[in-house]
Order: structure tokens, then sequence, then C-alpha cells
């Protein structure tokens, strides 16, 4: 097809491009490598990860995730230059050597057919995502929360040039293949396997279709050679860089956070991301891997209330610097340190500390990008070397450093919510079946207490042979690490470690998630393997065995995911079987399973106040539940977490409705009322002379009555008391068991209030520090006052 002249011009113009286009791909994988070493497994079993890398490409099973139609029309692009590949070398040839592929063979009618058919498909595609990007109400899914840190290249419209000059190139080039293959029938004749090749023939005579042969075979080959040259900076990198990202993919679930070598002893200690060079370098790789859908945007908890917050433009402003450094610090591609600071250049400490680490963002990335890591990084390096963090963090810190929880209730009062029951611990019973990890909030939150006295009457009924650590037991360290503080993270669950270690559970049962996540999964960093369930999974057992029956209520039921129980463990089925077997009106909220949505307790957040936004992230989850279970009589909202119930219970949204807030064992303790009696141990510490029976539920008893037991209130923080004061748990006594009338019954313990004086300073507020050196402006929050 070409004469000698246009084959030698052909060969330079593609040496050049292609000389310009590898240093650019050199570069951009210089820059990606810059990022420190990461501490998870990303290069073993190769094969399987390849194997994993080609399928998910190959389906795009994760973009088809959301927006089916839009992703639809992205696959016909994708399709189309997955194919394309082949047809670029074979139309590179047909200009160099005399032959080509007739429709007469099965193998040639094959290709023709799938050549001229995609080449028509992609420009559909590319034409209606242009219309959606541009045009179209949908093109708000591309803006940004006015509160949102943008860097300047974005705001200087960057990522819309990069739109438009990947849509033109598309455009250009697959309809400049096109033009040569109508150009080809025109001459050649028709071929009823290429039909657009063949509408478009009508478009040239014989005389002309050479010359239209010759700019289809350049405008195809030669767009391509030049694009080859801006590849590496536009957008369209990331078809090779997401099915890298799948290869290089967290062999662990994202309820685990990477782990982090504790070096205090080092001058400049590495504990977190200062810098962009800071971060590992897979989560470099996300930056250039990112297909800019927004998609982690529209499932944040953060940016939904209209928070800083957005997953999205952490990642656009990361590629943004990046591109900015190999431009202007070309010593950052040899080892050389960047000079602004992460934080107020991709992410204002405002956004920082917006996050629930829900695990929202990355559960949806079509490429399996993980910015909720950033972020912990950047919390890590503020609070343990900067110690910059919003001030009622320090107060949970405090509690989880002196007392063991972050309440900063005594240690001493771990056991208090077992009063009455028939709870023993390890101390007791060292070889159980169960061990009930009971977590901090059980212990001294009067709504979970309920959880847990629920769980264990249930244990007890159906005849398990359980344990608890009791005072041994402390704090997971969860809310420490998810806040930055690794180093109180990791004395805490050294601590609780070792006692495990020493116990040798059978099997640990929890009714927090976010204690089932850090003994079960991270723990496994430090040298802790515990077989480790949710109280619902193991629940969902007994009532398999029949251990446990229940009759139905009449209740109209939703259930609220948990983040750390669904979306980072992956447990969906067993609340729902449970609650299947307690009522036959449950009802599904629109968010639900791996899309749930937030309660807004996540990420230490319980421990402070929210930042700026347009609502609270639980009033926003509540105001679904409400729409969901209106018309109903008797409505109930279902958890599987301590936090989540506290949320949602306590919310401003939810005022004095009459949506009750329920555990999962709460609701099945009530069912099993239903259907039996259930034994229910009391103190023997009553003010009587009289024996004390076990008091037993008749099956006549009001619903009302079927409430689980209240447990005592929470005792106020208090300093620890030394060992000859402490007051001797209440015990349990069996059924048949006398009081010694001689001793009289211990009184409650009193904490005196102090009184509140109106004339008391208002509480300072957090603001973060701007970052010095920054070329960003960050954006103030309306109201600082929430920073808290």
């Amino acid at each position: 097809m070409l004469s000698l002249p246009e084959r030698v011009a052909f060969l330079l113009f593609a040496l050049v491009t292609g000389a310009i286009g590898a240093h650019g791909f050199y570069r951009l994988g210089r820059r990606i490598g810059a990022g420190r070493a990461d501490t998870d497994a990303r290069w073993d079993r190769l094969p399987g990860r390849a194997w994993y890398a080609l399928v998910t490409t190959l389906t795009q099973r994760r973009t088809f995730r959301k927006r089916p139609w839009v992703s639809s029309f992205h696959s016909l692009i994708f399709y189309g230059f997955v194919f394309y590949l082949l047809v670029n070398l074979v139309d590179a040839l047909e200009g160099f050597f005399p032959f080509t592929i007739s429709s007469g063979t099965v193998a040639g009618g094959a290709y023709n057919l799938l050549a001229d058919v995609l080449s028509a498909l992609v420009l559909v595609g590319v034409v209606a995502l242009v219309l959606r990007r541009f045009l179209l109400p949908s093109r708000r899914d591309f803006s940004f929360n006015e509160r949102t840190l943008l860097h300047k290249d974005v705001k200087e419209q960057y990522v819309t040039r990069d739109s438009v000059i990947v849509s033109v190139f598309i455009l250009f080039h697959v309809g400049s293949r096109a033009v040569g293959a109508g150009a080809r029938i025109a001459e050649d004749g028709a071929d009823r396997l290429q039909p657009f090749a063949t509408l478009l023939s009508h478009l040239f005579t014989p005389g002309d279709a050479h010359v239209w042969q010759v700019f289809g075979y350049w405008g195809a080959l030669g767009s391509v050679l030049a694009f080859l040259m801006y590849f590496p900076r536009s957008k369209h990198i990331h078809i090779f860089m997401a099915p890298l990202k799948y290869v290089v993919a967290r062999p662990v679930s994202s309820g685990v956070l990477p782990a982090l070598e504790l070096n205090m002893e080092a001058e400049e200690p590495k504990l977190g991301a200062k810098r962009l060079e800071d971060l590992a370098w897979p989560r470099l790789l996300d930056a250039y891997a990112c297909i800019q859908c927004n998609r982690c945007q529209d499932v944040c908890p953060a940016t939904a209330t209209g928070k800083a917050l957005s997953p999205s433009a952490l990642e656009i402003n990361k590629r943004m610097e990046l591109n900015e450094l190999s431009r202007n610090v070309k010593g950052f591609e040899q080892g050389e340190a960047s000079s602004n600071p992460l934080l107020g250049l991709v992410l204002s400490a405002e956004a920082a500390w917006a996050c629930t680490t829900c695990g929202a963002c990355i559960e949806v990335c079509p490429v399996q990008d993980e910015p909720m890591l950033d972020i912990i990084d950047i919390r890590r390096q503020q609070v343990m070397i900067e110690g910059e963090f919003p001030a009622q963090l320090q107060t949970a810190f405090r509690g989880m450093e002196r007392t063991q929880n972050p309440w900063g209730i005594n240690h001493e009062k771990r056991m208090d919510w077992a009063d009455g029951l028939r709870v023993r611990t390890t101390d007791e019973n060292p070889t159980p079946d169960v061990l009930f990890w009971v977590g901090c909030a059980a212990s001294y939150d009067p709504q979970s207490q309920k959880t847990a006295r629920a769980f264990v009457q249930l244990l007890d009924h159906a005849g398990v042979d359980f344990a608890v650590l009791g005072k041994r037991e402390c704090c997971t360290g969860d809310t420490a690490r998810r806040a930055g503080n690794e180093y109180l993270y990791r004395q805490l669950a050294d601590k609780n470690v070792a006692t495990l270690n020493e116990v040798k559970p059978k099997l640990i049962v929890a009714t927090c998630p976010h204690c089932m996540n850090s003994v079960g999964k991270e723990y496994g960093q430090i040298g802790g393997d515990f077989k480790v369930m949710h109280h619902t999974e193991y629940l969902e057992t007994l009532v398999a065995s029949g251990k446990l029956q229940a009759d139905m209520g009449t209740a109209t039921v939703t259930y609220h995911d948990p983040c750390y129980l669904g979306r980072h463990n992956g447990v969906y089925d067993a609340p729902r079987n449970l609650l299947n077997v307690i009522s036959n009106d449950v009802v599904e909220l629109d968010r639900n399973r791996e899309n749930s949505f937030c309660c807004g307790a996540g990420g230490a957040q319980f421990w402070k106040e929210e930042e700026a936004g347009d609502e609270r992230i639980s009033d926003n989850r509540f105001g679904e539940v409400k729409r969901r279970l209106e018309g109903a009589e008797e409505k109930v909202l279902a958890v599987g977490c301590p936090f989540c119930k506290s949320m949602l219970e306590s919310t401003p949204s939810k005022g004095a409705d009459a949506i009750a807030v329920k555990d999962v064992a709460e609701l099945l303790l009530e069912g099993v009322r239903r259907r039996s009696p259930v034994e229910v141990a009391v103190s023997a510490l009553v003010e009587t002379s009289q024996p004390v029976e076990a008091m037993v539920m008749s099956e006549e008893v009001t619903p009302d009555a079927v409430a689980v037991e209240e447990p005592p209130a929470v005792v106020e923080p208090q300093a620890e008391m030394p060992a000859t004061e402490r007051a001797p748990r209440k015990k349990w006594v069996p059924k048949g068991a006398t009081v010694d009338p001689s001793v009289p019954p211990k009184e409650a313990e009193e904490t005196p209030v102090a009184p509140v004086s109106s004339d008391a300073p208002k509480r300072k507020t957090w603001t973060p520090k701007r970052a010095a050196g920054s070329p960003l402006e960050e954006k103030k929050p309306d109201d600082p006052e929430s920073l808290g």
C-alpha cells in the first residue's frame, strides 16, 4: 500500500515517537518506584495473580459492579481496543507487504467482521461517554464538593482537557481506520462481513479510494504513534496500569491495615507518610491506575454528607503532583525527596480526619485503588510525629493508656456488665469450648451491655461451655490504630496476643466486628493466629443444630450491615438468617451488603466530632431506615455492631421515633423466650434474707417483659483504686442457693458529679496547621467549630 518513501517516513516517525513514548513509560516507572517498599506481599503466587488479573480485566467484572449502562459503553471501547492490538499490527504489516485478509475464509471472515463491528461500537461508546461527561446531567458525577482540596492543575481544568484529548484521539484513530476500510471496499467491492465499512464505502469513488486508504493508514497508525508520546501522562494510561494493579492486589481484606515497623530509635523514624514518596509504591501506582470515574466519591459517607473528603480527588491530586514533580523536580525520579508535604497538597487536614475507614472506596473501585490506606499513613504521621490531631482523640488515647479502654473507665469495672449472670472467666474455666471476647463497648457502654448479656444468656440456654478473659482482657487497639496511633495499638495488641497465646482458645466469638477484625485478622501480623467468629455466625450454628429455637415476632425488621462485619470481613448472611427465624417481615435497606452505608463511627470517628458538612453520617443512614420502615406498626432496626447501635440510636434525626434499635442477639433472645422459658440468673446480692432463686420467664409473660435484662449503669471515669478498696464483682448464684442474712447488702457506689458551671470556658477547637511550602490554598470549612 505504501510507497518506498512513505515506508521510510513511517519507520522514522515510529522510531522517534516510540523512543519518546518508551522514555515516558520509563520515567513513569521511576516515579512509581520512588515510593517506599510495601509491607504487604505483592509478588507472591505470581501465576495465580496473573490469572486473576487476566480474568478480571477481560470480564470487566469490577467495572460492571456500578453504573451498568455507563459500564456497557466503557466495555465497548475496552473490547474494541483489545482487539485493535491485533488490528493495528495487521494494518501496519499490510502497508509494507502485499497481502490482505480476505473474508473468503472462516478465519478471515471472523477477523474482518470483528474489526468492522468493533470499530462502529467503539465510536458509539466514545460518543455516548462524551455526551455523558460534558452535556448530560450525569456530568455532575465529575464535580467535587466546594470544601474538597484540589490540585492547581485540576483547578486549571487539566482533567477536562485530558478527557477531550483522549476522546478526540480515539475518535480520530478508530474513525481513520474505518475510513481506510471503507475506501478499500470502494476499490475492491462490497463485503457483507464488513457492514460498517461497506456503508462508508459509498462516500468514495474508485478514483480516489487509494488516496483515502493511505489517509486511513496514516490516520489510524500515525495517531497511535503520536499518542504514545502523550500516553504516560494521560488518563488512558489506566489501560496498562489497571491490569498491573490487579496483579499486585493486596492479599488480605480491606479490614487489615498494612503493618508498620516501629523503629523509635531511628534518627528520623518513618512512622507514616509526610510526602508522596513516603507512601508505598503500590499506592503511587494507584494514581495512574485510577480511571477518574469518581465512583469512590459516590459511595464515600464523608462526601455524601458534604464533607471535605473525596477519595477520587485524593488519587487525582496524587497523579497531578507526580506529573508536576516529573516536570520540575528531575531528581525525584532518581530518589531525590520532594519538597511539599502530602497534607495540604493532595488532602486537607479536615479531609484526613473525616474518613470512617468504612472501605467503601476500596470495595467499589474498578481497579482496586486503596485511598483509605493513604489516609491511615497520613494520620500516622500526624499523630506519632507531628502531634497534630483532633483534641477529642486525646481523651480516648489517654483512656487506652491508663485504663486499657477508650472510655477511660476503671479497668476493675470490666466485668460489671455480667453482674448476676452465669459468666465464668478463664481462671475459673481454663479450657472452654468458646472464649467470648467481650470488648470495651460491651464492658462499659449500657446499650452494648444489653447485647453481651443477651448473648451469654443464649449461650447458657444452649448449654455452651464458654468463658471470658475478664480483667485479663483489654482494648484491642482498633481505635488507636485507625486514628494513626500505631504505637499505642501495639502496646495493647501485644498484651492481648500474649494473653491469648497463654490461654490457647479453641474458638473466640466477639459481638463487636471491630474486635473480631483486630483479633482475627490484624493480630496475625504480630504473632496471634486465632480462630475468631462473629456472634451472629456462632448463633446461626446453634439455631441450625436445634440448640436454640425461636418463635416469630410481629415486628417489621430491617438490618444495617456494619462496615467491619460486611465489607471488611464478608459476613452478610448469618445475621439475615437469624432475623428470618424470628420475623416473617424482614425488609432490606436500599444500600445493603457490600453497598451498605456507614453509621459514622469507624475510623475513630466515634470519639470525636464530625467535620463540617451538610449533615451527620448517622442522620443520612437513619433517614434511609425511616423511609424503609414507613407505614409499619412495630419497627425494628437490627444491627450487629455496638458502635452502629450507639450511633443510630443516638443520632439527632431519630428523636422520638418509634424505631427500636437492637442487636440481632437481643432479638433472638426475645424469640427464644417466646418459644420456651429461658433461665435468667439474678444476683444473690439483694436486699432480702430469704433464699434467692433464679428467675424463670413464664410463657405467659407479656412482650414488654421479654426485653433483655438491663445492665448496671456505667460508672464515670475515675482514677485507679488501690487493690484493698476494689469491690468484688457480684457472683451469680445458682437456683436454690441462699444468701447469708448476716451479711448486709453492699451499697451501690456513688460517683460524685461536679456541678456544671454556666461560666465554664468553651472547649478549644482543633484546627490543622497550614502545611508549609504548599503551593495550594486550603479551603477553610464553613464551620470551624465542628472540627472540635
